[in-house]
């Protein structure tokens, strides 16, 4: 927790994180004007923001039902942040489409309840203290989400979010089953009832529950989480809710969603870790990240789709990252949790000008893309500074974060290091071709200058070339406690 004095506050910031988005539900659900509704939802997400940014200064006691501790506030922070950016693109990128008819209003005053109620889930599946309440608010999570991919109500939208939904809903069956797995583990041992679901006293008698009950429910855990997570071969639904859905949304999946659903993940390895008899759970972690990498790396030469291809570009990072919290230990940890940020940050950037792009070009196609950087330059050059960061070029934020992970990983298993440097180089060469080929020559599609906030876009570069060059004292200590904390 960074010291900073703490004054009073007329609320409590845990409960604001959570009801301030769900009253925007119900606002934003019966606002009939666009402009006012989408200015209300910037106005939100900002004060969800602040109300996230007052717990690095002071926490509330921890409850029964929400708790607050180093782990979560770090997502919970990064989350609300690009919830917020991504809010202020949205209002443009929404504005667009009513103009040209591809929403309504009605979808659009749908669009912004969902937004919030998407905000809201994820907030409380990141503090829930209770197993159980983790599970449902994934589960909302992944509805908000499903119901917005298929809001353009084209063949392609609907069979991408219903794709979305059979196989999240296949892996949070399985999510739920590991769940009752670690009930029953505790049962015998705290007793029945809620107290055997809540998460501070699982933790605290993780030593004494049975370890092969935990065995066999962090496999159904690592699964079913994996699928949220965009785990190959658990992938299949990311590509296609990138593609078809509204680009604000393929922000929040990359930037936001995909992490809720990774600190389940690791909750459930802190649990397995603090029991002596339980299977390690990095082995099984770090052979999903390795399989995660090098599949996205090589599909990434045969994307026709620009946001399909940067679809698989969230698959091959969020491999990197799991394959870093699989390896574990403080400097691995801590590899993984810079790594986690700088995607957020950098993707989301990505994905701002890639729904820019594809609004004046009229086209998501690769091959009728050409010559941004002479054509729209504010938007070419943001995604050629996106693209070369999410790359790992030095000496932006994500080049530190990989070469943490490939460092520790060379330090500690020197062989697994191979395959890990390969699927990098791999992905390196896919991404540095298309960029070539995308923001340079002769320009072609559409010439109209597009009416958009650059602010979301290059904020978010501003911060990852700001972390390639120096992180902040205070930054790195809370890392390296969060790192510590993971194990």
């Amino acid at each position: 927790m960074i010291a900073v004095p703490p004054f009073p506050l007329p609320f409590d910031p845990t409960m604001a994180v959570l009801l301030i988005p769900l009253f925007g539900v119900a606002l934003l659900a019966v606002l009939p004007f666009y402009r006012l509704g989408a200015r209300l939802n910037v106005l939100l997400t900002f004060a969800t923001l602040l109300s996230a940014l007052y717990l690095l200064v002071e926490r509330p006691p921890m409850g029964r039902y929400l708790f607050v501790d180093d782990l979560n506030v770090v997502f919970i922070v990064l989350g609300t942040f690009v919830g917020f950016t991504t809010s202020v693109f949205s209002a443009s990128y929404i504005g667009h489409e009513l103009e040209i008819g591809r929403l309504t209003p009605a979808n659009q005053r749908f669009y912004h309840a969902m937004y919030q109620a998407l905000m809201f889930s994820m907030n409380l599946a990141l503090l829930a203290n209770n197993i159980g309440l983790m599970w449902v608010a994934v589960e909302l999570a992944t509805m908000s989400t499903v119901v917005m991919v298929g809001m353009y109500r084209t063949h392609a939208a609907l069979e991408a979010a219903w794709k979305y939904f059979i196989l999240g809903s296949v892996g949070i069956a399985l999510a739920l089953f590991g769940t009752i797995l670690v009930y029953m583990a505790a049962q015998p041992v705290i007793g029945e009832g809620y107290d055997s679901m809540v998460w501070t006293t699982l933790v605290t008698k993780a030593h004494l529950l049975s370890p092969d009950l935990l065995n066999v429910a962090f496999v159904f855990l690592m699964l079913g989480y994996g699928t949220k997570v965009g785990l190959a071969p658990l992938h299949a639904w990311l590509p296609d809710a990138h593609a078809e859905g509204p680009t604000p949304i393929s922000a929040v999946l990359s930037g936001l969603l995909l992490n809720v659903a990774l600190y389940a993940v690791l909750r459930f390895k802190m649990l397995l870790s603090a029991n002596p008899g339980a299977i390690a759970p990095g082995p099984l972690m770090v052979v999903l990240g390795l399989v995660s990498l090098i599949f996205a790396a090589f599909m990434l030469y045969r994307r026709r789709d620009i946001k399909r291809m940067f679809a698989y570009s969230s698959i091959e990072h969020m491999g990197i990252i799991t394959f870093a919290f699989g390896m574990g230990g403080p400097l691995a940890n801590f590899a993984g949790l810079l790594h986690m940020t700088m995607h957020s940050l950098t993707k989301s950037a990505i994905f701002f000008a890639v729904g820019h792009i594809a609004q004046v070009k009229g086209t998501q196609r690769l091959a009728e893309i050409r010559g941004l950087t002479e054509s729209h330059p504010v938007l070419g050059w943001g995604l050629v500074i996106g693209v070369v960061a999410i790359a790992g070029l030095p000496p932006l934020g994500i080049f530190m974060s990989e070469f943490l992970v490939v460092s520790s990983t060379f330090a500690r298993e020197p062989l697994l290091a191979v395959p890990l440097v390969f699927g990098l180089l791999v992905a390196f060469g896919a991404l540095m071709l298309r960029l070539t080929e995308v923001a340079f020559g002769e320009p072609t599609g559409g010439m109209a200058p597009v009416e958009a906030s650059y602010v979301p876009l290059y904020s978010h570069l501003a911060l990852v070339v700001g972390a390639g060059i120096y992180l902040p004292g205070p930054l790195v200590v809370w890392f390296q406690n969060v790192a510590r904390l993971l194990g």
